[in-house]
């Protein structure tokens, strides 16, 4: 869990370290992702969430999965659904976890906030990468994923709790994570015809996360 508590507007948190600290997410999460694939809790806490996105898709529907990681447990729980899954992630190494435990799908080695692929999709997941972009680049990748949902395409996010910039831990190593406050991702997300169907911060039955869902217009 993160704590947004902590922000760069209350100058406790010195912003040199958090510039070098979002240049190196690649870097970490690639040291790190075998330790973050065995740490990573598989007891299915997103489910509620999983299964309100799933509700508003249609029957066998295309997923885009931002910042996939190891496949564990997002990707897997998606694709017993029956959903047509694919995936994105910047690490080597998590994607090769992913491909040997799901070699049936396709799974991109891309960085998000460069995304571009042919394919438009029904649902757009981004649990708990999304927020290690800055503010720029959040803007920038709304405007992204915007461009690969569907006419109805449904999103969800996990994001902060209100407008920050924030360290946690991957492994051992510290890492950066940012958010705008829910006002600001309500107006740019309107701007790009999304409309916000729920945001619960700090949601108790979900590990505390700050989940966003939204569907895009017709």
């Amino acid at each position: 869990m993160i704590s947004w508590a902590v922000s760069v507007e209350d100058d406790v948190i010195d912003k040199r370290l958090l510039n070098t600290l979002e240049k190196n997410t690649r870097g970490i999460y690639e040291r790190n992702a075998r330790l973050f694939d065995s740490e990573r809790s598989k007891r299915l806490e997103e489910k509620s969430w999983l299964d309100r996105f799933s509700d508003l898709l249609p029957k066998s529907a295309k997923v885009l999965d931002v910042g996939c990681g190891a496949g564990e447990p997002i990707a897997r729980y998606l694709i017993s659904k029956g959903f047509e899954v694919e995936g994105l992630d910047f690490s080597r190494t998590m994607l090769e976890i992913i491909r040997g435990r799901f070699p049936d799908h396709y799974w991109h080695r891309m960085d998000m906030r460069t995304l571009s692929l042919s394919t438009r999709f029904d649902g757009i997941i981004a649990w708990h990468s999304f927020f290690h972009l800055n503010h720029d680049d959040q803007e920038l990748t709304l405007h992204k994923l915007s461009e690969h949902l569907q006419p109805e395409g449904v999103f969800l996010v996990t994001v902060g709790d209100h407008y920050g910039e924030v360290v946690g831990r991957v492994g051992a190593e510290e890492i950066y994570h940012a958010s705008f406050s829910f006002e600001t991702y309500e107006k740019i997300l309107t701007s790009l015809d999304m409309r916000v169907l729920d945001f619960v911060p700090n949601d108790p039955d979900c590990g505390m996360a700050s989940v966003l869902l939204a569907q895009k217009g017709s």
